[in-house]
């Protein structure tokens, strides 16, 4: 389902508030609040500085941004270009009437306009309303890998800190 009234485009600086307060959205609802310490300056320069490490779509209604998809690209040794879709957020109140989907389609789109060999992201196990979406896609949910992550304190501790 495509609602006329949602326009999807690219992201702006500008938007860069609205799609924090997104972003914080996306983490009271994974009840992991506590956990985002982005700012509007360090995405300012992550995305709009000299080497942008991300890019990103909106959906607005109305000149209101009440969605976003951001992604970026990565390499893999095994297939080549790939598009990693970090997240697609839709404001509480805009969801199921088909503005993710809208979201998820553009970002394929953009997959395939950078000729890439594909997508992927996660999904988190008892999301099951995004796991039953991305099955309508025919994506393979794939329960092998385990996640790796080290933030910037524990890289600190082991390496020292860089000046």
């Amino acid at each position: 389902m495509t609602n006329p009234t949602v326009r999807i485009r690219t992201g702006l600086r500008s938007d860069l508030p609205r799609a924090l307060e997104l972003i914080r959205e996306l983490a009271v609802f994974e009840k992991a609040e506590h956990e985002v310490t982005n700012t509007i300056e360090r995405m300012e320069l992550d995305g709009f500085g000299p080497q942008p490490a991300y890019e990103f779509f909106v959906a607005e209604r109305g000149g209101h941004v009440i969605g976003l998809a951001l992604y970026y690209w990565r390499y893999s040794t095994w297939k080549g270009k790939r598009l990693y879709l970090e997240d697609i957020i839709v404001t509480e109140s805009e969801r199921r009437g088909g503005v993710g989907k809208q979201l998820f389609e553009t970002v394929m789109a953009r997959a395939l306009e950078e000729n890439s060999t594909g997508m992927m992201w996660q999904v988190l196990d008892w999301n099951e309303p995004a796991i039953a979406f991305y099955q309508k896609y025919h994506a393979r949910l794939d329960g092998a890998w385990i996640n790796c992550h080290l933030d910037r304190p524990q890289i600190e501790e082991r390496l020292g800190s860089v000046q």
